[in-house]
């Protein structure tokens, strides 16, 4: 097998479990901006324990202090359609963090050129 590699843009966007936008929880609506913006994909990682700009610590680890954990929503893509969404996030007035990152895609033989194939 030989590894192809191609550039592209991490977009990782932090928040609070309990943030929503219209009553839905906003990781969700992050996720489902993108499927809609036909971003190649984008994944929901929930966190045990964080802070943020507040410097307030929460943790599953204590019962009075098991909402606001952090949640990170990660898309992956080519710069210009990562770029081309960010408007979409700043309609959403997020208060958390959100990064951009290159990062190198990894294909192993025909995995990468299905990859491809599904971008638009």
């Amino acid at each position: 097998m030989t590894a192809r590699t191609r550039p592209a843009v991490r977009l990782t966007v932090l928040v609070d479990d309990t943030d929503t936008w219209h009553h839905k929880p906003m990781c969700s609506e992050i996720v489902h901006r993108a499927h809609r913006a036909g971003l190649t994909g984008a994944s929901i990682f929930h966190g045990m324990e964080g802070f943020g700009g507040r410097q307030v610590v929460h943790t599953t680890r204590l019962l009075s202090m098991a909402d606001d954990l952090p949640v990170a929503v990660v898309i992956v893509d080519t710069e210009e359609r990562v770029r081309a969404f960010l408007p979409q996030l700043e309609e959403l007035d997020i208060e958390g963090l959100i990064t951009l990152e290159p990062v190198q895609v990894v294909g192993f033989d025909g995995a990468e050129d299905d990859a491809e194939g599904d971008q638009r």
